[in-house]
């Protein structure tokens, strides 16, 4: 959960749920001040898209953020550490298929490979399942499938995508990653004597509202998209295969929608390609700017300078490939 400081005062915050409320707050006034303004038809055709998208969203984002809190609440770190391989090459497979049995958002992959890495699991396996995680889960899947119906292919690209760039990843550090690129996190401090359903309860609320935040920012862009900007140009950028690769790419990086949420994003883009579209649900359960941080503040800025880039390349590339093949 965001929160910014108020001018002049030190204790006072301001929380990304507040902002919320002060949206919807205006929106009422406005629906008694000036009803003119809402009854627009450009106004009309954003809500009905935003709201369309948010509510599609919203039970996989549940879903996937409770089943992150349990996992996080109910497995132990050190289990992982006995039941992968101890070769780096092995480690990294079984890792990233462990993905789909252990759903979690971006958000909490990130300290659970820490963690990994802590209680001494190889790096290549836990970024890895970092990349694997967040993309590959049931949840996600299914979200996609409802999101995409009637186009299993569409389900099928992004597994495969997606777990062909955590394995890629996860390869490419066996090979040229160093120790010294990585920073050891430190053990997370726990509350004393808090019990699991508290942890739980503690965890679901904050992952879901960070994560919710970043699907209502992502829902108003893609309602902003279809109802204000020209649809000439989105149709000239989604003719080029290029552009619109790059352009989705882009938006998933700056976006940083909750992977239980972003195939509803994606499937509001409707004059893009498939493939394009394919990029953009591959691209940002990968890299994109909330993740940077995230990875920052555990593995340190060396880390994160060098894998987010090399990921948001290889990210585009095998998804485009999987496009080409699959879609």
């Amino acid at each position: 959960m965001t929160e910014l400081p108020l001018p002049g005062h030190r204790a006072a915050r301001v929380r990304s749920t507040d902002l919320l409320a002060g949206l919807v707050a205006l929106v009422v006034v406005l629906h008694f001040a000036a009803p003119d303004v809402l009854d627009r038809p450009a106004v009309l055709a954003w809500s009905t898209v935003f709201v369309a998208v948010c509510l599609q969203a919203l039970p996989f984002l549940v879903l996937g953020v409770a089943l992150s809190a349990a996992i996080g609440t109910l497995v132990p770190p050190s289990f992982f550490a006995r039941a992968l391989p101890r070769r780096p090459a092995l480690a990294v497979p079984v890792a990233g298929v462990a993905g789909v049995v252990l759903p979690g958002c971006e958000c909490a992959s990130v300290p659970v490979a820490g963690s990994l890495v802590r209680r001494g699991v190889t790096p290549a396996a836990a970024l890895a399942f970092l990349l694997a995680a967040p993309a590959i889960n049931p949840v996600v899947l299914v979200a996609t499938a409802v999101a995409f119906p009637g186009q299993p292919e569409v389900v099928a690209a992004r597994f495969a995508a997606s777990l062909g760039v955590a394995l890629v990843m996860g390869w490419l550090w066996t090979l040229v990653g160093r120790a010294d690129w990585l920073r050891l996190p430190a053990p997370a401090a726990g509350v004393p004597g808090a019990s699991r359903a508290a942890v739980f309860r503690d965890a679901m609320q904050h992952d879901l509202v960070h994560a919710g935040g970043f699907l209502v920012v992502g829902a108003a862009t893609a309602a902003t998209l279809s109802a204000l900007v020209p649809r000439r140009w989105l149709d000239e950028v989604a003719g080029s295969p290029v552009l619109s690769v790059l352009v989705l790419a882009a938006l998933a990086v700056v976006l940083a929608i909750c992977s239980e949420a972003d195939a509803f994003v994606a499937a509001s883009l409707t004059s893009f390609s498939l493939t394009s579209r394919l990029v953009f649900l591959v691209v940002g359960p990968a890299v994109d700017v909330k993740l940077v941080a995230l990875q920052a503040g555990t593995f340190g800025r060396r880390f994160a300078l060098r894998f987010a880039p090399v990921t948001l390349v290889v990210a585009v590339l095998v998804a485009v490939g999987v496009g080409e093949v699959l879609l």
